[in-house]
């Protein structure tokens, strides 16, 4: 899976009728309506706002009066083959005045899609997973240190018995890097999944 670095656009004329395609990274379902209603108040005049939201979350399409199945699925197929998560794409149209039948209507909406995309910077998905580090007092700047020394981010700190840091690493590095800190801590660390 990737994510779209920044957002991208194209423009395309077929038969009259206007598609200006928007696909712009979002972090959710809010943010994502929250832009395809500024795109609604920036082409009021427009005849369809056909959208698709790809999010780990939460996922949605709109034909927007387009005939079912010819603008936001074919969107939803060009989002989906290229792998991308977290990303929503708009198609504003403005009708031409010639009837491009559910095949042209299809290839249109594709096609807007697929030129916004032609350009666009892809960065890859890392999976990760969240953890709870905890040591004894004396050892917490160790902690600290190997985790700036890593670029191990560190999201919450509890102070208890002991020193706990909640920390995010990679999917599949986090066992060896587990391993390793135990070693370079003399066994002093204690690790928990973050449920």
């Amino acid at each position: 899976m990737y994510h779209l670095k920044t957002p991208c656009q194209s423009e395309i004329e077929i038969k009259k009728s206007r598609f200006i395609a928007y696909v712009e990274p979002v972090a959710n379902r809010a943010e994502a309506m929250q832009r395809l209603a500024e795109l609604r108040r920036q082409y009021p005049d427009a005849r369809h706002h056909c959208w698709v939201l790809l999010s780990e979350t939460d996922s949605g399409l709109d034909d927007d009066g387009e005939p079912g199945g010819t603008a936001a699925k074919p969107m939803y197929n060009v989002l989906m083959h290229r792998k991308l998560t977290n990303v929503l794409a708009v198609v504003v149209r403005y009708f031409g005045g010639i009837k491009l039948g559910a095949g042209g209507l299809v290839r249109a909406y594709s096609q807007a899609v697929s030129e916004a995309l032609a350009d666009a910077e892809l960065v890859a998905v890392v999976r990760s997973k969240t953890l709870w580090f905890g040591v004894p007092f004396a050892l917490e700047s160790a902690l600290r240190r190997w985790c700036e020394q890593q670029g191990v981010p560190i999201l919450e700190v509890d102070y208890g018995e002991a020193v706990r840091l909640r920390v995010r690493l990679p999917e599949d590095s986090a066992d060896a890097q587990c391993a390793a800190l135990a070693d370079s801590l003399h066994g002093a660390l204690t690790v928990v999944a973050d449920d």
